[in-house]
């Protein structure tokens, strides 16, 4: 059975925007990890009638960037559609490279929350928490700029 090319853009289009959203799914489980570790935080240093550090909120923010970058992938799959990809390759790397993608951004959450712990426990070790999560973020920064030479 042969496959229209209205067809094959829709199918290259849709690994678009599965990048897109399955980025977004990690944004969403990493800021939401970090967001209540963080809640419990403040509350740890309320109870002990301290202040509440706001840097805690850098932990929370950081899985966002992963929907940047997923939507940059979006952007390079739609081209790469619209010229004619193949589009099991671009469904593949949509799936595949959102996946990854939203993997990076809720692993960074799972270390903001602990980041989030210590940092208002001890009020001590904020830049080398935030040195592991931009470990982490290099990964994603890898996943796009490697997905995106490979699809021009």
């Amino acid at each position: 059975m042969a496959v229209d090319q209205e067809t094959i853009v829709s199918l290259g289009k849709l690994g678009a925007v599965v990048a897109l959203i399955m980025s977004a799914i990690g944004s969403c489980l990493g800021a939401g990890a970090a967001g209540a570790a963080t809640i419990g935080g403040w509350k740890k240093c309320y109870v002990q009638n301290k202040s509440a550090p706001f840097m805690l909120i850098a932990f929370v923010g950081a899985p966002l960037s992963q929907t940047i970058y997923g939507m940059i992938i979006m952007e390079n799959i739609m081209k790469a559609a619209v010229t004619g990809a193949a589009f099991p390759v671009l469904l593949g790397a949509g799936i595949m490279g959102g996946f990854a993608m939203g993997l990076t951004a809720w692993m960074q959450g799972r270390a903001g929350a602990w980041a989030s712990d210590a940092l208002a426990e001890t009020g001590q070790g904020f830049g080398n928490y935030l040195m592991a999560i931009g470990v982490i973020e290099t990964v994603a920064l890898f996943i796009m700029v490697f997905l995106g030479k490979t699809l021009s």
